[in-house]
This record gives C-alpha cells, structure tokens and sequence, in this order.
C-alpha cells in the first residue's frame, strides 16, 4: 500500500514562497501520476497541478505561472514550488495520486496579508 507524506507547509506573507514536497513510499511511484489539491477554509477540495511519469505538467489558472511542481524520482518526492504567494492560496495542500488512488494527510500552508 502506497503512503504519501507532506510536508513544507507554515506561515507565509504575501508575496513569498514555500516548497511543499510529497514523499512517497513504494516501488510504484516512479510510473504513477502524481498531482496537488488544496481546501481552503469552507470551500471544496480542487485540483492545483499535475506532473506524469514523464514529467509532464499542467496548471489550474489560479496558480499557473507562480507555481511549479516536479518530481524526483530517485527520491520517491514530488514537490510544489509555490512563489508569489496570496492569501487566497491559504489552504490545506494535499499530495494525490490518481494512479493508485492514495492521498496524503495535507499540509497546511497560511498566507498572510
């Protein structure tokens, strides 16, 4: 069974950056899709960003052009490079992989005014 593990997540003023990473155990990680998803405070879960086991990435709107993700897979670890950052990317971060249908327990990232 796959486990995901966030971490990187805190406190932030706006305008700054955090890299959250996304540790992934298992030997299945280097072939699955791996994405990010984030719940704000009363709002729904959605979709952030995407990368495939041959690294490539796609954005939602939001976020396109502030943030990157990657991933390295001779560490099992998926990372969001999260630059520019506004309050309303104050969320919960949550590592996903739709290929084996896991998701991690989230990280909180805050983004103060």
């Amino acid at each position: 069974q796959v486990q995901l593990v966030e971490s990187g997540g805190g406190l932030v003023q706006a305008g700054g950056s955090l890299r959250l990473s996304c540790a992934a155990s298992g030997s299945a990680f280097t072939s699955a899709v791996m994405d990010w998803y984030r719940q704000a405070p009363g709002k729904q879960r959605e979709w952030v960003a995407v990368i495939t086991s041959r690294h490539k990435t796609n954005y939602a709107d939001s976020v396109k052009g502030r943030f990157s993700i990657s991933r390295d897979n001779a560490k099992n670890t998926v990372y969001l490079q999260m630059n520019s950052l506004k309050p309303e990317d104050t969320a919960v971060y949550y590592c996903h992989t739709p290929t084996m249908g896991v998701w991690g327990q989230g990280t909180l990232v805050t983004v103060s005014s």
